[in-house]
């Protein structure tokens, strides 16, 4: 199983950019799928998290400007991200936890590449 993150970049304070997270592979179903980031000298830490129900979660830093949605049908998460701060640069990742066919209720995590998102002016 892959994990295809895309969208990163440099944006001004207060602007807008949207991450999307392709998941390929192996796949019988993908339970929960987030976005992580991780600052320069921090660790990384959860931003958003949906489950296969569609019950999100968010870190309390992003409540209000971040909206994080799926695609089932194309295996992809995204995040919506509005109002940014020079506080949201960050490495961003996203994360699958996925069933696999042949692999029985076992669950497997695996994480995109990482795309780094750059909020200044």
């Amino acid at each position: 199983v892959q994990l295809q993150a895309s969208g990163g970049g440099l944006v001004q304070p207060g602007g807008s950019l949207g991450l999307s997270c392709a998941a390929s592979g192996n796949i019988f179903k993908i339970n929960t799928m987030g976005w992580y980031r991780q600052a320069p000298g921090k660790q990384r830490e959860l931003v958003a998290s949906i489950t296969s129900r569609g019950r999100t979660n968010y870190a309390d830093s992003v409540k209000g400007r971040f909206t994080v949605s799926r695609d089932d049908a194309q295996n992809t998460v995204y995040l919506q991200m509005n109002s940014l701060k020079p506080e949201d640069t960050a490495v961003y990742y996203c994360n699958a936890a996925v069933l696999r066919w042949g692999y029985g209720p076992n669950e497997y995590h695996y994480w995109g590449q990482g795309t780094l998102v750059t909020v200044s002016s």
